[in-house]
């Protein structure tokens, strides 16, 4: 068997940032619980999984029941889940045995429990009151959650695509400027020299959370320096986050479902009809938080244009100083 300890589990799986529900609430136990997992047993990943989503399912079937013991006992089983939900991730991290297999059953599954969670608690409660509200409210929360995962991957995606563009882009300008400089009998610079070694490193980061993952992670191209002219303190604010690896983006779609199958049974167990003002407090909470990332990848977006369109007047001049032979010799993309 392993020897892993627990330092070891903080610093190989623990992300950089994270949600503030998972860092406070769910890694302390999780990491305690991946150890003992990852020293004394062979579970894999993919069967963390599973039980994750059959202890969701298990949430979901208590919800169903909707007295006030039955949510109670429901919210607690959604977040043991979401718990071995975030261990599946850990143990993969730790002992290097993540698949892409295992990245799309996590993605499927959750949102397996998601949509039987919200059937569950809301059909539940239909049934008990004829309340029609709770049908539109399940489908809200479907709704909500497909919609947050979607728009977190198409902004990853494009991002992505932009920054290896830049990136790119800015490499084959500062070898052009280089040549040129040589061609003209100048020392190169050493800047431009470590800029274009920057540029070529400059990867992405495993770790970051899919808001996190900005145009601008590049500090020779700070995107994201028009969003912080006009708002200064949210870099005073990100950075304190930061230090405790909270991320800025405090209701994300984690605290979207607590909020729902967490905070909303709880409640409800005491103050009967509390599930849709919390569902709503929540889904309100959330599309605020996501607004203001639609808001950043505008602001990026026009900053990209300009750097883009900068770079290539750079590359269009320092190709028209050199002769064509000597462009073929260089090793541009």
């Amino acid at each position: 068997m392993a020897n892993f300890t627990l330092d070891d589990v903080r610093q190989r799986t623990y992300k950089a940032r994270d949600a503030w529900w998972t860092v406070l609430l769910v890694d302390p136990l999780a990491s305690r619980l991946v150890k003992f997992t990852a020293n004394k047993t062979n579970i894999t990943p993919n069967q963390l999984t599973v039980g994750a989503l059959i202890l969701g399912l298990g949430a979901g079937g208590l919800f169903a029941v909707g007295t006030w013991p039955m949510l109670l006992i429901g919210a607690l089983l959604y977040h043991l889940s979401f718990t071995l939900d975030c261990m599946d991730g850990k143990i993969a991290r730790l002992k290097g045995t993540g698949s892409i297999f295992g990245a799309w059953l996590d993605y499927i599954f959750d949102r397996v429990r998601v949509l039987a969670c919200a059937i569950a608690l809301m059909g539940g409660a239909y049934a008990r009151t004829g309340n029609v509200a709770y049908v539109w409210t399940a489908v809200a929360v479907v709704f909500l959650d497909m919609l947050r995962y979607m728009d977190a991957l198409e902004i990853y995606k494009v991002r992505s695509q932009m920054r290896t563009k830049l990136r790119d882009l800015g490499s084959q300008a500062s070898t052009l400027e280089a040549a040129a400089r040589a061609a003209r009998g100048e020392v190169p610079s050493v800047m431009d020299a470590e800029l274009s070694s920057a540029e070529r490193a400059l990867g992405n980061d495993p770790e970051a959370d899919m808001e996190d993952r900005v145009v601008g992670d590049n500090p020779n191209i700070a995107l994201q320096a028009e969003f912080n002219k006009k708002f200064p303190w949210y870099t005073r604010i990100r950075d304190a986050l930061l230090r405790g690896r909270i991320r800025p983006h405090l209701i994300s779609g984690i605290e979207f479902q607590m909020g729902v199958f967490i905070v909303a049974p709880l409640v409800a167990a005491v103050i009967p009809g509390a599930i849709i003002p919390v569902t709503i407090l929540s889904g309100i909470g959330m599309m605020t938080f996501e607004l203001v990332i639609i808001y950043k990848f505008w602001l990026s977006s026009r900053t990209y244009t300009k750097t883009l369109g900068k770079l290539e007047r750079r590359v269009a001049e320092a190709r028209a100083q050199l002769p064509q032979e000597e462009l073929e010799r260089l090793p541009l993309a």
